[in-house]
């Protein structure tokens, strides 16, 4: 039987140094980031949702049909993996090149200064050592691409939530929803199920992590921190967000 008192009730937190040091010493070919509160602090997926509604790109029926679903995950009556494709199907009968204008604005006014510098360095490194570098997210795909591309991270290493197009125009049918064991799925998809080195912030990104060579907690939620203590992950926080006794 396990002496849960021999177990660390803390988790090893790594200095920037360190963080660098310790991928590199993998020798990646292959790593997988999350985006959302890993390589930029904030949540874009809800923050795209709510300025959206705001500047009127979904009509008020659509608002206050996504408003009570979104309460509803609040209050835990709905799954994060109904929720995040749910967050995407609502945008059903707009134009893809509508969709795209709006998420370059977003992410430029509300994004783009929180990406964190540590990240966009660790990744830029990868990128000259010739890894493969993956995004994966459960925020909409139009978002995620978008965001990406500060890290030259192309769309086709992108899986994130998205939606079937007909006629440019985006429909209901989901093709995607990568969160939890989804995140998993979607990398097996493409071949992908030992990738060297894998990157998340929340205790959605814990199965990747799991399937990782070296895995990463990066500004890590308080769920992720209890899963990292268990599973002896060490955990890493950017500057911006480093917590005064990190």
């Amino acid at each position: 039987m396990t002496d849960l008192s021999s177990l660390p009730t803390t988790a090893t937190t790594l200095t920037t140094g360190q963080f660098h040091a310790n991928v590199h010493a993998l020798s990646p070919k292959v790593a997988v980031f999350d985006c959302d509160g890993t390589l930029w602090s904030g949540d874009a997926g809800s923050t795209f949702m709510r300025w959206t509604m705001d500047t009127g790109l979904l009509s008020r029926e659509a608002t206050e049909w996504l408003n009570n679903r979104y309460a509803g995950y609040k209050r835990g009556d709905v799954s994060e993996l109904a929720i995040c494709g749910e967050m995407v199907q609502v945008y059903h009968g707009l134009r893809e090149s509508e969709l795209r204008r709006a998420a370059a604005d977003f992410f430029a006014n509300h994004i783009e200064r929180n990406i964190f510098p540590e990240m966009l360095q660790l990744v830029t490194d990868l990128q000259a050592n010739g890894v493969d570098i993956w995004a994966v997210s459960s925020t909409c795909d139009w978002v995620i691409e978008e965001g990406v591309k500060r890290f030259n991270i192309p769309a086709n290493r992108v899986l994130a939530a998205r939606v079937a197009m007909e006629n440019n125009v985006a429909t209901e049918r989901l093709l995607d929803v990568p969160t939890d064991e989804g995140k998993v799925a979607s990398l097996n998809r493409v071949g992908i199920t030992a990738p060297d080195a894998v990157f998340g912030n929340s205790v959605h990104d814990a199965a990747m992590l799991s399937i990782a060579t070296g895995a990463f907690p990066v500004n890590p939620s308080p769920d992720l921190v209890k899963r990292s203590i268990a599973s002896g992950w060490a955990v890493y926080y950017p500057t911006s967000v480093a917590p005064v006794s990190a």
